[in-house]
């Protein structure tokens, strides 16, 4: 069951610089998107499986540049999980479905780089369900296989406690202020991989 930071829905439906609905060019996709579907919900679902299957996640495609915000996922056509979330949670609030940023510590890779680092997902609230569900728009591959779904949650990875992996259930009206300054401050992505802490 995930939480709230804050009760004030209205800060899960703000523009800032990194989740920027502002930008025609977002603002253009999320009319598309939701013009294409029928309701809130299943706008919800184009959403994420857009984002998640158009952007490619960054590593997957072992691209360096980095994108932070919603538009930069746009402009450069990839982004790590944290920016990807940032944009989905800009196509959502845009058409006012509120929607804020979650975490996870998981660890980098078992056997290449066995070092945790901070995951970044979203969660989103249905009013068509009066709940708020989590969402992970990383980015499906062989040994991933995230869905939207409402009752049992289908995320990139499972968290394993056993191996000190950690799960933050709260939802975040604005992304973490570590998570923007490292990815502002790495010049690639595997630069990125090293400044980017699992802080919990």
């Amino acid at each position: 069951m995930v939480s709230l930071f804050t009760e004030d829905i209205n800060e899960y439906l703000k523009y800032d610089e990194v989740i920027d609905f502002d930008k025609p060019e977002v603002k253009a996709i999320a009319d598309t998107l939701f013009d294409e579907v029928s309701s809130e919900t299943d706008f919800v679902r184009h959403a994420f499986e857009y984002v998640r299957d158009t952007y490619p996640h960054s590593a997957d495609i072992n691209a360096d540049e980095i994108a932070v915000s919603a538009s930069e996922v746009l402009k450069i056509g990839h982004g790590i999980c944290h920016a990807k979330a940032h944009l989905l949670a800009a196509l959502l609030r845009c058409k006012g479905v509120p929607a804020g940023l979650c975490y996870q510590k998981l660890i980098l890779d078992d056997e290449t780089n066995p070092v945790y680092i901070s995951h970044g997902l979203i969660g989103v609230y249905l009013n068509e369900f009066n709940k708020w569900i989590r969402l992970d728009p990383r980015g499906n591959r062989s040994d991933v296989d995230a869905q939207f779904s409402i009752d049992e949650e289908k995320l990139a990875f499972p968290v394993r406690v056993d191996k000190g992996e950690e799960d933050d259930l709260t939802v975040y009206p604005d992304p973490k202020a570590f998570v923007i300054k490292s990815m502002r401050e790495s010049k690639t992505r595997t630069e990125l991989w090293i400044n980017l802490p699992a802080v919990m």
